[in-house]
């Protein structure tokens, strides 16, 4: 196991704290000064970075480490991460979101885990890496992205898109978020390590009804039709849709308990079976909500809109809907789905439109680097379980796919039993463990200084 040197461990903690200290709310997403901040730490050391956007507050940092021509044998690698963060209410934070308050136990603040602390744990990393240059077997490049939480137009997409060259034009592996986290499971530790996510597809559903004075109710008021097509859509389960990336989370997480605990988990994946299973053996509503997420498509509507002012009946109103899609599934088999639901409301006029969709993206866990994710969180926690999951969002991963390269979350984080990863992830006191993310430092540099250096 690599050990971080104390003068490494605070470096890596002040990193993360300099970055959540820049507030890089997405909107407006001006993420230009924490960029900076990397590039010149970057630079200090030697290791040239380039800034490149789509303008000059919503830029994006690649880094690279080249291999020597005599050891350079494989495709690069890529460490990616975003510097973006949604926005923090700071009424309701015990610290301020952009303190970075370090309580001697967690850093607190917006980012910490998503993902600024993945960002320092990956520099000190690559930092690392750059002092064992003359080892490493492939190229290896860092980038820091500005978009991530507002669906990646200006960052990730728009490198993939337009400077492809930067990111090694056919990488072949990304390291990224979701995975390598703590999941405490019946006194087990387990490490989903992030093999697939789910696709998007955003809808805006219009429903139409009768204009008038609103003096005069009427019974074809829109934004009344509105609200039921919506309480119908928020109210009914969509249609079960198991893939292979959900059996292997299901069978993962049950295989420590034997072969019976999997033939039973096995049933989860009936479209018969599975939902009863799901409330009679799943207790916890969040852990239950992220399952049952993982096996349908879901629609959630997040924005009404409906008339003008106050005082007119109006014609049409409308409700925007983040749709996300299981491995297999594309926006218009959702918008079908949806459709079916809507047709049972007497007299509903209404349509669907797509607004932006990408397809699911899944990957093999059949490599060497998966192999290598492995061994390092066994040599970090001997009690360890590694299971491949899929995630019921998105990531910069989506983007990345499309260049040929298999890309897998893993952000090493060991977290205690009391404080629960997912939840933290855009909620209010966001914080991060600081032993745990010294511990994920080292895996992560031990896990790439064995797969990537051809000496040790």
């Amino acid at each position: 196991m690599y050990q971080f040197r104390a003068a490494q461990r605070d470096s890596a903690t002040e990193l993360l704290k300099a970055l959540i200290r820049i507030d890089t709310s997405n909107p407006p997403g001006n993420v230009a000064p924490a960029m900076e901040l990397l590039r010149s730490r970057f630079e200090s050391q030697g290791i040239a970075a380039t800034l490149v956007g789509e303008n000059s507050e919503q830029i994006n940092l690649v880094a690279k480490i080249e291999a020597t021509p005599e050891n350079s044998k494989h495709r690069p690698l890529i460490l990616s991460c975003h510097l973006d963060v949604v926005p923090a209410d700071a009424e309701v934070w015990t610290h301020p979101p952009f303190s970075a308050h370090d309580d001697g136990t967690c850093i607190w603040g917006r980012g910490a885990i998503d993902m600024k602390g993945f960002a320092a744990m990956a520099a000190i990393t690559f930092e690392a890496l750059a002092e064992k240059k003359e080892q490493l077997d492939r190229d290896v490049i860092f980038v820091a992205v500005c978009d991530e939480e507002a669906g990646t137009n200006r960052g990730s997409k728009w490198l993939v898109e337009n400077h492809p060259d930067l990111l090694g034009s056919d990488p072949e592996y990304v390291i990224n978020e979701v995975g390598g986290f703590t999941v405490h499971r019946k006194g087990r530790r387990f490490y989903p390590v992030q093999v697939a996510e789910k696709g998007v597809a955003w809808l805006r559903l219009t429903v139409k009804g009768t204009p008038g004075h609103s003096s005069l109710p009427g019974q074809d008021n829109a934004a009344a039709n509105l609200s039921r097509a919506v309480l119908a859509i928020d109210n009914t389960p969509l249609p079960w849709h198991p893939g292979e990336e959900a059996a292997r989370l299901i069978d993962g997480f049950a295989a420590p308990e034997g072969s019976l605990a999997q033939k039973v988990a096995s049933f989860f994946l009936s479209p018969t079976f599975g939902p009863l299973l799901l409330k009679l053996l799943v207790n916890e509503p969040s852990r239950r909500a992220a399952l049952e997420a993982v096996l349908r498509n879901t629609a959630t509507p997040t924005r009404l809109n409906a008339g003008k002012v106050i005082n007119v009946v109006p014609g049409s109103a409308s409700a925007d809907i983040d749709g996300r899609l299981a491995p297999g599934q594309t926006a218009e088999d959702l918008v079908r789905e949806l459709e079916d639901v809507l047709l049972k409301i007497p007299g509903l006029r209404f349509e669907i439109e797509i607004l932006e969709t990408s397809p699911p993206v899944s990957f093999s866990k059949e490599t060497p680097l998966y192999e290598a994710i492995e061994g390092a969180i066994s040599k970090g926690d001997a009690e360890s379980h590694v299971v491949p999951s899929i995630i019921q969002g998105f990531t910069d991963s989506k983007n990345y796919a499309t260049l040929g390269a298999t890309c897998y979350g893993f952000y090493p984080l060991q977290m205690p039993e009391d404080l629960d990863f997912a939840s933290l992830f855009h909620g209010n006191n966001e914080r991060i463990p600081i032993e745990g993310f010294h511990w994920g430092c080292e895996v992560l540099t031990t896990m790439l200084s064995s797969f990537l250096c051809s000496e040790q």
